[in-house]
């Protein structure tokens, strides 16, 4: 009964590994020039990143996980990497360009501007996703 155990829990750790090998990286992103100049009209202070980190938690977590590695739960589901937060090409990005892959998305990062309509709320998240940076 051990060794069946032990045969299943190889199986499961062998299955799940090959769906994160299958994952591929994300092709460039085509951003609007309006959106890499944009600017986040939120100060980045406590009361923004508390709010933001209440989004992202209700939003994004599932898929770029609690500390924005892209290993949420739903994230070995899909066909791309969800992206690494912290990473240092990632938070190169203009708080614009942020939020136009995290509000407007495409391929399998979907449009939040509905599930997210304050704007307030959408350039939180933003202010959140800033708190990653290593």
């Amino acid at each position: 009964m051990k060794t069946f155990k032990i045969i299943i829990l190889v199986a499961i750790a062998l299955f799940a590994f090959s769906f994160t090998v299958q994952q591929k990286k994300a092709g460039p992103w085509e951003i609007p020039a309006e959106y890499k100049k944009m600017e986040n009209p939120l100060a980045n202070d406590k009361a923004s990143v508390n709010k933001g980190k209440m989004v992202y938690m209700k939003h994004c977590r599932s898929c770029h996980g609690n500390t924005g590695l892209g290993d949420g739960p739903k994230a070995a589901r899909l066909k791309t990497f969800p992206g690494d937060f912290t990473s240092a090409e990632f938070q190169a990005q203009s708080d614009g360009e942020l939020f136009y892959k995290s509000i407007i998305g495409r391929d399998e990062m979907p449009n939040y501007e509905k599930k997210i309509p304050s704007k307030k709320d959408q350039w939180s998240v933003i202010n959140y996703m800033r708190t990653f940076k290593k």
